[in-house]
């Protein structure tokens, strides 16, 4: 297969209003994966959410001519979470379902994901096809006759909210509860508080007032400092920050202690296998999950299946080998019982159930594993060729596997969604860890300097 044009990790992804991230490419793509799906003499339907970003409304109708103009009618729900795309999918027969995000991103960027008509992000081959056709100019137009049609969709977030209800136990409540509640100005802003006030809590909602520029901004999943100050001078018990598109979440403990992906699959792990709910006497992470996780899971008698960085990717594996519990340290946590992908608020709850039946303090239920020392830095580049394709990076990183040996794991990576080199060591002593992270920026550094030079 060749390299991608447009598709990354997560669909399609880049700053607003520059390629791929245009008008004219949203439109070319609707026309072509629009064609892709139209399967059989039905009328075709797609469904399109969007988070809270500006350059929404630019994307947005531009998708829509594309998928109209091929013949396939445009289900248009607004504001959504990412999960909630991969739900109403098959939930409405559509053919196709669109997700307007970039994730946890800035608003200044934007990105597309689609899924198919199982609710499941297309695979790799798939969007290859698409791309191919988007390059080829060989879109077959729909007669005048046979244009499709767009409307809105005014019950989808009521549809979701229902869902969302329904896969928490039926015989708990959060009554007595004080949760925080950050949605990053995202998508979920008003989801969220709605399923945890319905469900009983008390509920102190931030992040909740999107303006199209403040999506993710010192908020959300990935700055969750502000819940965490949030939780302790209100006296909550426990705090959840999603992201943009709240299909990642992490949380935290009554003290404001974080309790990151692995902590909370540890948790709903042992709490399912406990029940007998499990499948597959293990669940799936990515290289990225501490290593003190696979090391609890084996005090249970379960595995840990690791894939490469990606929710898609660990969907694929927990479809392949049969488990139903998988995710990402940075809180992408897909429980396929419920969701064919990663689903933020889907996961809280599963968490809160833990805590209920355990009659614990977070701080108490949350600690399943004391996780290893493990350093996480990035490096920027420039869009182009990436650094860790230089023979000084390549040595510098071999370098350290050797210095570290079988006492901890290395992972450099470029990132899929941002020119990022991403470098994570992990192993039994900080200082020594630091050093090779340290050493291995160094080397990107100076490689990246002496190729531009």
């Amino acid at each position: 297969m060749t390299d991608r044009i447009y598709f990354g990790t997560d669909g399609i992804r880049g700053t607003a209003n520059t390629p791929p991230m245009t008008s004219d490419i949203a439109l070319k793509l609707g026309m072509a994966a629009g064609q892709m799906f139209l399967r059989g003499d039905h009328r075709h339907r797609v469904i399109i959410a969007k988070d809270t970003r500006l350059s929404g409304y630019m994307i947005e109708p531009a998708l829509t001519s594309g998928f109209t103009a091929v013949g396939m009618d445009v289900v248009l729900v607004g504001p959504m979470p990412t999960p909630a795309v991969a739900m109403l999918t098959p939930s409405l027969r559509a053919d196709l379902g669109v997700m307007i995000s970039a994730s946890h991103n800035p608003y200044q960027d934007n990105g597309i994901k689609l899924f198919g008509p199982d609710g499941f992000k297309l695979s790799d081959k798939t969007e290859h096809a698409i791309e191919a056709l988007m390059e080829s100019g060989k879109v077959m137009l729909a007669a005048p006759d046979k244009l499709g049609r767009a409307r809105r969709l005014d019950d989808a977030q009521g549809r979701y909210i229902e869902f969302v209800k329904n896969t928490f136990p039926s015989e708990l409540r959060l009554d007595g509860l004080k949760i925080v509640i950050d949605c990053a100005n995202g998508a979920a802003y008003h989801i969220a508080p709605a399923v945890l006030f319905e469900l009983g809590a008390e509920v102190i909602a931030i992040g909740v007032s999107p303006d199209g520029f403040n999506i993710n901004k010192d908020c959300g999943s990935t700055h969750p400092e502000l819940m965490c100050k949030t939780v302790v001078e209100r006296g909550a018990h426990l705090g959840v920050a999603l992201d943009g598109d709240a299909d990642r979440l992490v949380m935290c403990d009554e003290s404001g202690k974080l309790i990151d992906g692995d902590q909370l699959m540890a948790m709903i792990a042992s709490y399912w296998h406990r029940k007998g709910l499990m499948k597959g006497r293990g669940l799936v992470a990515t290289d990225m999950s501490n290593l003190g996780l696979e090391r609890y899971l084996g005090t249970l008698g379960l595995q840990l299946h690791r894939t490469r960085v990606g929710d898609r990717y660990v969907s694929e594996a927990m479809r392949e080998h049969g488990y139903n519990i998988g995710g990402e340290q940075s809180g992408h946590i897909i429980l396929s019982d419920y969701s064919t992908t990663g689903d933020g608020l889907v996961a809280a709850l599963q968490v809160l159930a833990v805590l209920l039946e355990s009659k614990q303090k977070m701080s108490e239920a949350s600690r399943r594993f004391a996780p290893l020392p493990q350093i996480l830095h990035n490096v920027r580049y420039k869009n182009g060729s990436s650094p860790l394709e230089l023979k000084a990076v390549k040595d510098a990183i071999k370098t350290a596997e050797s210095t570290l040996g079988e006492k901890g794991r290395i992972l450099v990576r470029k990132s899929g969604t941002e020119p990022l080199i991403r470098i994570m060591v992990e192993g039994e002593s900080e200082k020594e860890i630091r050093l090779l992270v340290n050493d291995i920026a160094e080397a990107v550094d100076k490689a990246l300097k002496h190729h531009a030079a």
